[in-house]
């Protein structure tokens, strides 16, 4: 057996469990990412190729699509695969996380066994099933990212599963009694256009549908499918029969198809199944208990925390129980959250296992409240947020439970990283462009340059919060700081258009919303000056790559201002710079 020792092991390589990794091992903490599949990103994957929803709630909600590492990847992908292609995908997470300094990935890698020493776990053991190796792997502090809560249910956390009676949390979309069900498992099925008819031979396992059974289930788009078809979670649980509803589920991809293709006009004549999903797509499963549940009075009131580190505002999104099965109810009831809500760290850690964080879907909700903060791109900035406070209690010593002690440096080190927490604002005592007098040669009515500089890094309501001008006067913005600083960072928060999706996606009217290539509103060529008494010092030649997050770092020039100057976008005539941060050498 192979021993190996880490600050902070994450099992789970979703979204959530990839953005944690990244954030730790950024962070300085030695961190290991162990995943039982041979692909990253779990249900945003190429084995099950469902598109990343968050908080803009498909566009419908301005300006709230997360940011922080789960930007840089949508970034980064959107540059280098701008037709979507799912396994180009796989790859893009794949290079993140491989190439990560202080990270080390295990793939193909089943956790068997966890270790336990009282109320904290020791290690887990996992079996490599390419290599047939086994680890045992040591940490100091853990994250289940697994979906299932499986790490935590070893380690005896509290959890639950099912949902919770109306009384108990005074929710209204909860039923009379508790029950054990969850939202079910979906398959899901590509088609492409092939410029000629078609046919489909129904295979004899397939199921039959009627328009009639359908008649709730929207499938006038032909050209992927479908979320709603759904089983599991009610007389069967989706863990222990999920080889059975895998089996099901195709059954009823390949009936769905069948009805498409042979059972009316669907305008399908030309279509052919390019992809079938064999792996299921998991909604629910265990819920870990933290010491905070989050509830529906919180999605609904936008409750404010002190300990918030992330945020939601996907509906509350509930699933008709048995699915598939249920032909005569909507499949869902989109239940509208108040715009976005925070989500507390209290919700990041169990409330009984002393080093183990909570991450993706398995944080602590009720069932009302999951149905919105199990969507991917919450699931990844609730990462975010518990690998950045993993490296800080690395660093100190301390248990999950404990950085609530310090949450303040903790949202301020999300909040430098690009991550957004609704009400709070830089307060980085370390950060000098705070003190500068912010000009500009030219900016539009509502976009001062001072705006770079109040805190927030994106719009919010009304408020741009965002130094704008016209890129063909060539403008530049000059921070003059308080005297002569070394300088050895600079950061911008550059424009991405947080309106608009991102996401890969096999749907269509997904993609149609999508423009190829980065945002148009990024700029992709700037530069920037050291000045000293009005002298270039230092001159810099920077381009964005297509990431929104831009970190310049200098080897100790003195200077007593900065001067930026946009030089290009990815198309838009005008230039947008929501940050500016200036760090010196202490």
């Amino acid at each position: 057996m192979n021993t190996y020792h880490y600050d902070f092991v994450v099992v789970g390589g979703g979204m959530s469990g990839i953005c944690a990794a990244i954030a730790a091992a950024r962070g300085g903490a030695k961190t290991a990412l162990i995943h039982d599949r041979p692909v990253l990103g779990g249900n945003a994957s190429s084995e099950i190729r469902m598109h990343i929803c968050g908080a803009d709630h498909h566009m419908s909600v301005s300006n709230a699509r997360e940011t922080g590492i789960i930007e840089e990847i949508l970034l980064e992908n959107k540059r280098r695969n701008p037709e979507m292609v799912y396994p180009i995908f796989d790859s893009v997470l794949w290079e993140k996380v491989h190439y990560q300094e202080n990270l080390t990935l295990y793939l193909n890698t089943h956790m068997t066994e966890v270790l336990c020493d009282g109320d904290r776990i020791e290690a887990v053991s996992a079996l490599q099933m390419t290599t047939e190796k086994t680890f045992r792997i040591f940490g100091t502090l853990f994250l289940d990212a697994t979906g299932d809560g499986v790490l935590g249910a070893k380690a005896g956390a509290e959890y639950r599963i099912g949902r919770e009676s109306s009384s108990q949390y005074g929710e209204t979309l909860a039923p009379e009694k508790e029950d054990p069900y969850t939202m079910g498992n979906s398959l899901m099925f590509k088609a492409r256009d092939m410029g000629h008819e078609v046919p489909f031979i129904k295979p004899f396992w397939a199921n039959t549908y009627t328009e009639e059974q359908l008649r709730l289930r929207d499938h006038s788009d032909v050209t992927s499918g479908y979320w709603w078809i759904e089983l599991g979670g009610g007389e069967r649980d989706v863990i222990s029969h999920g080889e059975e509803l895998r089996d099901d589920l195709l059954k009823a991809v390949f009936g769905v198809w069948d009805h498409i293709k042979n059972g009316g006009e669907h305008g399908a004549e030309r279509m052919e199944l390019e992809w079938v999903g064999f792996l299921p797509g998991k909604r629910e499963s265990r819920r870990l208990i933290g010491d905070y549940v989050l509830t529906e009075k919180d999605c609904l009131q936008s409750t404010r925390f002190e300990d918030a580190v992330a945020y939601g505002g996907w509906p509350m999104d509930i699933h008709t129980v048995e699915g598939f099965l249920n032909e005569n109810d909507d499949p869902t009831v989109w239940n509208q959250v108040n715009g976005i809500y925070s989500i507390p760290y209290r919700c990041l850690y169990s409330k009984n296992i002393s080093n183990l964080f909570l991450g993706g879907r398995a944080i602590s909700c009720s069932h009302v409240a999951f149905s919105s903060t199990r969507v991917m791109g919450t699931c990844a900035v609730v990462g975010q947020a518990v690998g950045t406070a993993a490296s800080m209690a690395v660093k100190r010593n301390l248990g999950p439970r404990e950085i609530l002690d310090c949450v303040g440096e903790l949202q301020q080190e999300l909040l430098k990283d690009d991550c957004y927490i609704p009400y709070a604002a830089n307060q980085d005592p370390d950060d000098i462009a705070r003190q500068a007098v912010v000009t500009a040669t030219h900016h539009i009515p509502g976009c001062e340059p001072e705006k770079t500089v109040n805190g927030v890094a994106r719009t919010v309501d009304e408020v741009s919060n965002c130094w704008r001008a016209a890129i063909e006067d060539r403008p530049s913005l000059l921070l003059s700081l308080p005297g002569k600083t070394p300088i050895r960072e600079i950061r911008l928060v550059l424009d991405s258009n947080l309106s608009r999706e991102i996401t890969p996606s096999i749907n269509q009217g997904v993609l149609s919303r999508q423009k190829s290539g980065p945002p148009s509103e990024l700029l992709k060529e700037y530069e920037v000056d050291i000045l000293l008494e009005g002298e270039v010092v230092e001159h810099i030649a920077a381009q964005s790559h297509g990431q929104r997050l831009q970190q310049l770092f200098i080897d100790g020039t003195v200077g007593d201002a900065i001067r930026i100057s946009p030089i290009s976008t990815y198309g838009s005539k005008e230039a947008g710079i929501f940050e500016v941060r200036i760090y010196s050498c202490k």
